[in-house]
């Protein structure tokens, strides 16, 4: 089956739009997802290294200089300014969701977009403490992002070391139990396992993937000395390391504390071309992109460039969207609810400033709060495991009438004029659109009743 650019609007990117261009080729969509990230350029969102670490910083000293004044005649002026700055942070939060959907919806580069999804979910993170909430986002953008279209390696190093996820995984708690911090401190320190167990089973070789316990105790060991300094920068301090070396499948990594920095990033860039590493990464590609039970020639396809490019992740893409199997035409996986409600918007063609100028209880009630109740909280996976992978677990009875809910009602409240029926299934599906979603455009008795059915069809729903 050859490339079909309605598909890969639908499939590998965010959905059919009548005003943006569809892609002529599989190189013309490499080629987008290889040039100048203008989403990210037209809808901002801060780093932590930058604006954002200054919002976390002020925070925890309000947060310090309210503590230090309570029974204080202080106090009351100290707490003002902690709530304003907790005020001002849950803006930054609003205006970041705000620029996600707005990069969903508008972008000539869905593809794009949906792999800085899927990574963002396959390593994982969430809300552990007040301070970081508002800027989660950040973790996409620093991470993620600037190395979606390179080597998994770097991926892979920027994501475990940045300081969200070792605050989610407890990397903080992970002190070497003979270091130095641990001989002089008065607590009982040792090791935390979470990161290292999560790097193992889920960021690379995945469950079954041929490490034992004892390699996740020696990855933990070797993780031992990266620290966090103000919840905004990852920092190595020696006095925290356990002395090495550590025997980590098969090989002894780490020696002494001064080189682990550079040791930890030996140890990464060879789990990233692990065979085993690149095999899981290509099912789960193949699962999120084209099929829960994808055709075992696609996966093995992917398998073989990915391992022999040593990680380039385009190689990788390059081997999906050029397989047979990727092209089956028959509908498959079910958009999970942000891809769901993105694509809708492109399909309404709903203005940017709609969504710009949305006040933030807005919206919480016209996206956030929807997309929590058909199973997908925003910014809250519920653990390291990230979102479903099996359509199923989108279609339970709650999620499907929230589905339902969603198509009927939200397109009135996001356009100031709804399109007819008869020309919004051709935008919304074109020529995958079955002949019965266009009888039921056609015999809608209202404009809302046929948005809303063509939105709710299983057509649309899945890609």
């Amino acid at each position: 089956m050859a490339f079909d650019p309605v598909l890969a609007e639908i499939r590998f990117g965010t959905g059919l739009s009548a005003q943006r261009s569809l892609p002529n080729g599989s190189e013309d969509l490499l080629r987008r997802l290889s040039g100048p990230d203008t989403a990210a350029q037209t809808y901002p969102i801060p780093s932590l290294f930058g604006e954002g670490g200054v919002e976390v910083r002020l925070y925890n000293e309000l947060l310090r200089a309210r503590n230090k004044a309570r029974g204080t005649k202080d106090e009351e002026a100290a707490r003002k300014e902690l709530v304003a700055q907790r005020r001002k942070m849950k803006k930054t939060e609003m205006r970041n969701a705000r620029n996600i959907l707005l990069r969903g919806i508008m972008s000539e580069d869905g593809f794009r977009e949906r792999l800085v999804w899927f990574w963002s979910d396959h390593f994982t993170i969430g809300p552990r403490n007040q301070q970081l909430r508002a800027n989660l986002a950040s973790y996409a953008e620093d991470a993620i992002r600037p190395n979606v279209a390179g080597r998994f390696a770097d991926l892979l190093w920027a994501a475990e070391i940045h300081p969200i996820m070792q605050v989610y995984l407890d990397q903080q708690r992970n002190f070497g139990p003979n270091s130095v911090a641990a001989q002089k401190s008065k607590k009982q320190l040792g090791l935390n396992e979470n990161l290292a167990r999560e790097m193992l089973e889920l960021h690379t070789l995945g469950v079954g993937g041929g490490y034992s316990q004892a390699d996740v105790t020696g990855l933990a060991g070797l993780l031992t000395g990266l620290q966090i300094e103000k919840f905004t920068q990852t920092v190595f301090k020696a006095r925290t390391a356990e002395p090495g070396p550590f025997m980590i499948l098969g090989q002894y990594w780490g020696g002494e504390t001064k080189t682990r920095e550079a040791d930890l990033r030996a140890f990464i860039e060879a789990l990233a071309v692990n065979p085993v590493t690149l095999r899981h990464l290509a099912r789960k590609l193949a699962v999120y992109f084209v099929a829960d039970m994808p055709d075992e020639g696609l996966v093995e396809h992917m398998a073989s460039a990915l391992i022999g490019s040593n990680g380039d992740l385009m190689a990788g893409y390059r081997a999906m969207i050029e397989h047979p199997a990727a092209w089956d035409p028959a509908p498959s996986n079910v958009k999970p609810p942000l891809d769901f409600v993105v694509s809708a918007c492109r399909a309404l063609d709903v203005h940017p400033a709609m969504i710009e100028r949305m006040k933030d209880g807005n919206v919480q009630s016209k996206f956030l709060v929807p997309m929590s109740l058909m199973g997908q909280s925003w910014m809250n996976p519920g653990g390291p495991d990230g979102l479903p992978e099996a359509d199923d677990r989108w279609v339970s009875p709650q999620g499907l009438a929230e589905r339902i809910q969603w198509s009927m009602t939200a397109p009135q409240a996001l356009l100031t004029r709804l399109p007819d029926p008869r020309d919004f299934v051709v935008t919304a599906l074109a020529d995958r659109a079955p002949e019965t979603v266009k009888f039921a455009a056609k015999a809608a008795e209202t404009e809302w009743e046929g948005v809303g059915l063509i939105l709710s069809s299983p057509a649309f729903q899945r890609r």
